[in-house]
């Protein structure tokens, strides 16, 4: 790749302020959850609605912001990474749910799990982004890269979804579970958030420090799928950042919000398989089209329309799909 066509990158929104008073918000913000969740409790959906509502307003202004601010590009390649991420953290939702349900987590300790297991994505997605960024620099045949990552992503989720073993797994067979119970005892009972207790005489982990770990080992997989994903989107790092943390943070209200509608959601996989197989198609066609400038890309706007419309046809067939199973036939 010529390197003039490396230089003709669009220069990054994120200048040094940018990023010193976005970490600050979200580690504000994330300070703000802990002091939520010190007290456990069970969450009302009243309070959950509430969290999701303002979670969901925060990325709405800022991509105002940005408009007003860099014009419409940032602001409309920030949106659109916004919902690809949501997208794909509705999926980490799903898997929450199975390792919450496989380790019996009281009701009390969900969301203290939960925002653990925020704050380990968290991380991880960083370490990522600043991993991708590099490569992205080193070179564009990266796009390759991130390409063949999303459509191996893709066939996997489309073979398990169609195979209906997506989330059909047996929590205690995780490997982050088994290396766990090698290393140190482990509690019959949960003893609050604590990750340890000493019983018998002996230091013992809690059921509740195993959950957050098969938590965690779930976060490497979701991290190594959604930021080649987002920079799919745009190559900006602290954009690709901006969508990752606004799309995280409301996860945990967003859990309790949609605990009883997310086993509805029949089709989202297919749905999702169909958005990275998109996007590993539009990382594809932007190498190439450096190279040959004869090769159609894919617009920003176009790849936000398919998806709005591919998560609206997949929530409306799984609402139909389930629907008809509720129907008695007639005798």
């Amino acid at each position: 790749m010529p390197s003039s066509v490396i230089a003709a990158a669009e220069p990054s929104v994120g200048s040094a302020w940018m990023w010193a008073i976005s970490i600050a918000v979200l580690l504000g913000l994330l300070a703000l959850d802990f002091a939520i969740t010190r007290k456990p409790h069970e969450v009302r959906l009243r309070e959950a609605l509430g969290w999701s509502v303002f979670y969901v307003l925060l990325p709405l202004l800022f991509a105002l912001v940005l408009w007003a601010w860099y014009g419409g590009t940032p602001a409309l390649e920030f949106f659109t990474g916004y919902v690809v991420e949501k997208s794909l953290s509705v999926d980490n939702l799903f898997v929450f749910m199975m390792l919450l349900a496989g380790f019996a987590v009281p009701p009390a300790l969900q969301q203290r799990v939960l925002l653990y297991g925020i704050v380990g994505a968290l991380v991880l997605r960083g370490i990522f982004i600043a991993l991708g960024a590099a490569l992205l620099q080193a070179g564009t045949w990266a796009f390759l890269v991130f390409g063949a990552i999303l459509f191996v992503t893709a066939a996997k989720i489309l073979r398990e979804a169609l195979a209906g073993t997506a989330f059909d797994r047996d929590v205690s067979q995780l490997r982050s579970v088994r290396f766990l119970r090698r290393l140190m005892p482990v509690t019959d009972d949960y003893h609050g958030p604590r990750i340890t207790v000493r019983e018998a005489g002996r230091r013992a982990l809690t059921p509740f420090a195993v959950v957050v770990v098969a938590v965690f080992a779930t976060d490497v997989v979701f991290a190594v799928d959604s930021v080649p994903a987002v920079y799919g989107i745009t190559e900006d790092p602290y954009l690709v950042f901006a969508t990752n943390a606004f799309a995280l943070l409301g996860l945990r209200a967003l859990y309790f919000v949609l605990h009883t509608a997310l086993a509805k959601l029949t089709h989202l996989n297919h749905g999702l398989a169909i958005i990275l197989g998109l996007i590993g198609l539009k990382l594809v066609l932007h190498w190439a089209h450096g190279i040959w400038p004869a090769v159609p890309e894919i617009p920003t706007p176009i790849s936000l329309v398919v998806i709005v419309l591919v998560l609206a046809t997949v929530t409306l067939t799984s609402l139909y799909a389930r629907g008809s199973k509720h129907v008695e036939p007639r005798s």
